[in-house]
């Protein structure tokens, strides 16, 4: 990519930090529905939608889209949705808000029962549009306010305060003592850094050191030079974009430790930097889910076999998958399959399972995070991940959920 195009696409990529800065991709499909067969169900179709932006120059989410279709493929096969067969809409939401409302605009013409695990960063815009026709809104990147708010809005991870308070926790807890954050000079990037430090503070540390980038640089060797002097870990926060801090920190000859939340420093980064022996061999990477290695995930890459396009270690497109599973199992305790009957279900389950992929889901009233605009999030819970051998893995044998609502809520009560 040249550094004309880098920059153009790096104002775009860098809003997508507080949604966890997911791996990216090209490519996608206007609006329609795929084309599964399932002749064998005779059961009324169960419509939903989904969402994501496509052929746009920054945080493109294709894999959403196809993570989405190859569970409709895959349930359908395995006996539908109560014996009638799952047909999903999708919509290109193009990183446009003014696209995302038409989405959500056809979602209500359509009368589709949910929304689900889709991606976009104008929750604002289209959950006023969903909540005023009754519909739910399963799953979500957690990058909106409104999907920390919205009363049918029904995320199944913790979004951005969770999984970087956890990852403070788990910097701090592998030894880090003098930490630098390296993130793009925006305010949602400004948000990160507040929860990232709250993470670290909770769990004994300093302040980190919070260093901004311009969103138009494309040599960072300057940040990481200030990054790497008188710190012994520096967590990259760059998204997308985060190759750039590599390159500049390989060339520099650094060796202070790098750590990130999952979708920053990936195993392709590791790939490409020497797999095994890569300088991100070892980091402390922090995720919502377990890695895509441990059994949880078996149905996910059985059905995803073969799809190039479909990287199953980013965490939008896990994020679908857990989404449709979450919907799945609570349209079994329906009688009539509706969107009011789905979220009537929602908000008085005792928990949904979705095999290990989180916790047990809810959203009680009593489950819910007592902070004011982060009331949707039920689930604190993160995973402490590392990459070993160049791939995502546990950080430790035996390791599982890491709750950081106490962290959150301590603060919170001041």
């Amino acid at each position: 990519m040249n550094d004309s195009r880098r920059r153009r696409t790096a104002t775009a990529s860098c809003l997508a930090v507080t949604g966890v800065l997911l791996a990216a991709g090209c490519g996608g499909e206007t609006a329609g529905s795929s084309k599964t067969e399932a002749t064998s169900l005779k059961g009324a179709p169960v419509k939903v939608m989904v969402w994501a932006p496509e052929d746009t120059q920054g945080s493109a989410q294709p894999g959403v889209r196809l993570t989405a279709q190859a569970y409709e493929k895959w349930i359908n096969a395995n006996g539908g949705i109560k014996g009638g067969p799952l047909k999903v809409l999708t919509c290109n939401e193009k990183n446009e808000p003014d696209e995302a409302e038409k989405c959500a605009q056809q979602a209500v013409a359509e009368k589709v029962i949910a929304v689900v695990g889709s991606y976009s960063l104008a929750g604002d815009r289209y959950m006023p549009i969903l909540q005023k026709a009754g519909i739910p809104y399963i799953g979500g990147t957690g990058v909106s306010a409104a999907e920390f708010s919205n009363p049918l809005s029904f995320p199944v991870n913790g979004g951005t305060p969770v999984v970087f308070a956890a990852h403070g926790k788990q910097l701090v807890d592998q030894g880090c003592k003098k930490i630098s954050g390296v993130r793009y000079d925006v305010a949602a990037a400004e948000t990160v850094a507040k929860f990232l430090a709250l993470g670290v503070i909770s769990a004994g540390g300093s302040a980190p050191k919070d260093l901004k980038v311009p969103v138009t640089a494309t040599d960072l060797a300057p940040q990481v030079a200030a990054a790497t002097r008188d710190s012994d870990c520096v967590d990259v926060i760059l998204g997308t974009h985060s190759d750039l801090f590599v390159t500049s920190y390989v060339q520099s000859g650094a060796k202070t430790k790098l750590g990130s939340v999952v979708g920053n420093l990936t195993p392709q980064l590791a790939e490409s930097t020497g797999g095994s022996g890569s300088p991100l061999e070892g980091s402390a990477i922090t995720g919502y889910y377990p890695p895509t290695s441990d059994a949880a995930w078996k149905d996910f890459l059985e059905a995803t076999k073969g799809i190039k396009e479909i990287d199953t270690s980013n965490g939008a497109n896990g994020t679908a998958w857990v989404a449709f599973k979450v919907f799945t199992e609570a349209v079994k305790n329906l009688p009539t399959i509706s969107s009011k009957a789905l979220v009537d279900e929602l908000d008085t389950t005792t928990g949904i399972d979705t095999g290990g992929l989180t916790p047990p889901l809810t959203w009680k009233t009593s489950t819910a995070l007592p902070i004011k605009g982060l009331d949707r999030i039920h689930n604190t819970t993160a995973t402490e991940l590392t990459i070993r051998d160049g791939k995502i893995e546990w950080a430790k044998p035996g390791a599982t959920f890491v709750d950081v609502r106490k962290v959150l809520t301590a603060t919170s009560s001041g």
